[in-house]
């Protein structure tokens, strides 16, 4: 079970399930099945409008963001799906923070529920900088099914891995 990085921590019952799933070469349709949707969110614009809008949904009171884009450079080799940084600046005397959140490119072709999962986490790192407890507790209060979408996507990643196309 060498081709589940991406599964990495779930217990042996979960990757032996996954396992019998791709060795009858069936993962990429059961993700179909489940995720065939396609969503509208293809540019930066677009996003910026998209996280904007969950953010003023559940966060209203978390710190502006400035700068919200797809990102070509991050790679999931690198386990960066997306980024939230605050770059911060000298302005006269004061210190001033700009937010930005970048999402991974392959979410322009990503299921609906992958991005917005995406997008979830990082508007969570607004409030909660660590992956802790509460920080979950954030993430599946904007989406209660963010623990099953992350689980999925990582199913997802291993058949675009397994296709040559990750």
């Amino acid at each position: 079970m060498s081709g589940l990085k991406y599964l990495v921590g779930y217990p042996e019952h979960v990757l032996v399930q996954v396992q019998k799933v791709i060795d009858q070469g069936k993962l990429g349709e059961v993700l179909l099945r489940k995720y065939g949707d396609k969503h509208d969110v293809r540019t930066d614009k677009a996003l910026y409008d998209y996280v904007l809008d969950l953010k003023a949904r559940h966060m209203r009171n978390a710190d502006a963001i400035h700068k919200v884009v797809f990102d070509g450079k991050l790679k999931v080799i690198q386990h960066a799906l997306g980024t939230h940084t605050a770059i911060s600046r000298v302005q006269g005397g004061k210190l001033k923070a700009k937010r930005e959140i970048r999402v991974a490119s392959l979410f322009k072709e990503a299921p609906p529920e992958f991005l917005k999962m995406i997008v979830v986490h990082e508007l969570a790192h607004l409030k909660e900088k660590a992956h802790d407890k509460a920080f979950y507790q954030l993430c599946t209060h904007m989406e209660p099914e963010y623990h099953q979408y992350e689980f999925d996507l990582r199913l997802y990643l291993t058949n675009l891995a397994l296709s040559g196309a990750a």
